[in-house]
């Protein structure tokens, strides 16, 4: 029955595409530059504390849909308080950014929508378009003036523009305020995934929509992640009242998956007290990655231009970023391989992120490392 698995396997290994788990142990002398633990939150021992003072007093788990047993009050407070700082009027919690995509985009698709999609969004983005039975037109990488036509041209009454504001391969920004204009012209809603930005990006982090000046606005939704800046786990769409009272209606994510565990919420919760208090952790992100950035590609390096917390540096091919990645992790250095399908054009990368707590040393090695470790330092890459 499944001897096609084997030629399926067969195939990846010879074109460099195999996936396979690394198990991480807990006191591993690791230089994590790959994980997405942007303020280095996730092992404060505040929101660790948080996370089993949480555990303690709810359980392991929510127990069941938020719908019958599992909402506690932690739910609906964290829920709150992430509403506010991020100048939006409501909020949902989900157990993953992933579910909390497709939810939105199932609960706001359907037949007689039109979803415009950046070419390079995340694959939450894309398989929540394919699951929303809505018409969906994929526009070239942060190109404005295509997306105003798909709007200006439909036939569909609704449509919703669908967009990263960091986009989680290179790092670059999504060009919001010219995509809201274009929204807002031609009757469209815009929803931002906004999971790079939230922590990192805007006011004290308050992230990207906040920064460009559309926080709060009635035809804007985001969404967003508790396990990047916020070091814990879980997603969130934050929008205005009537969108989040449709998806605790309709979103099927929402409506038929448990509750966030407790633990989790408790963790999200400390980790943004922490960042209200010390609102400067947002800007020593971005600046780190500035850093780092500029110190690679003046060794040669083919290195993206970081927005925030995220930058990648172009490999020859799959199989030479897969062996530069495990030169690095030899060396101590932890980093992304990002291969196809995971990349939108097909070019295999390294990928780097940054943390506010990285300190000049750390920066310094993680530079010797990858620079040695290259396949060929002055490369700018090639396609797979």
């Amino acid at each position: 029955m499944f001897d096609w698995l084997d030629v399926r396997s067969g195939a990846r290994t010879r074109a460099g595409l195999r996936r396979r788990l690394v198990p991480r142990s807990a006191g591993a002398e690791v230089l994590d530059l790959a994980g997405n633990d942007y303020l280095g939150l996730s092992r404060d021992p505040r929101v660790v504390a948080a996370a089993a003072e949480a555990a303690r007093r709810w359980g392991a788990g929510a127990t069941g849909s938020r719908l019958v047993t599992g909402n506690i009050t932690a739910h609906t407070e964290l829920e709150g308080e992430l509403a506010e700082f991020c100048g939006m009027q409501s909020a949902l919690i989900f157990s993953s950014g992933y579910l909390a995509n497709l939810g939105v985009l199932g609960a706001l698709g359907g037949p007689g929508t039109l979803l415009v999609a950046d070419a390079y969004n995340h694959a939450s983005l894309v398989d929540g378009a394919r699951l929303s039975r809505s018409a969906a037109l994929s526009v070239p990488h942060r190109d404005v003036t295509a997306m105003a036509t798909a709007l200006r041209d439909r036939r569909h009454k609704r449509a919703v523009v669908v967009t990263d504001s960091v986009f989680s391969v290179d790092g670059d920004l999504a060009p919001l305020g010219g995509i809201s204009a274009a929204c807002r012209e031609h009757g469209a809603a815009l929803l931002i995934d906004d999971a790079h930005g939230l922590g990192v990006l805007g006011s004290g982090g308050r992230g990207a929509a906040e920064a460009a000046g559309l926080a709060g606005r009635p035809d804007v939704v985001i969404t967003a992640t508790l396990s990047k800046s916020l070091g814990a786990q879980g997603g969130v769409v934050l929008g205005p009242q009537r969108v989040i009272d449709h998806l605790v209606d309709t979103a099927r994510t929402f409506v038929f998956d448990t509750g966030l565990a407790p633990a989790s919420v408790g963790a999200a919760a400390a980790a943004l007290a922490v960042l209200r208090a010390e609102p400067g952790l947002a800007g020593t992100v971005v600046r780190r990655a500035e850093t780092l950035a500029g110190r690679l590609r003046a060794a040669g390096l083919a290195v993206s231009e970081p927005a925030g917390a995220v930058l990648s540096i172009r490999a020859p091919s799959a199989a030479d970023a897969l062996s530069w990645a495990a030169r690095c992790r030899t060396a101590g250095v932890a980093v992304g391989c990002f291969r196809p399908p995971s990349v939108p054009d097909h070019v295999s990368r390294l990928r780097l992120t940054v943390r506010a707590d990285l300190t000049e040393e750390d920066l310094d090695r993680a530079v010797r490392v990858v620079v040695a470790s290259a396949p060929n330092p002055t490369t700018t890459g090639g396609r797979t």
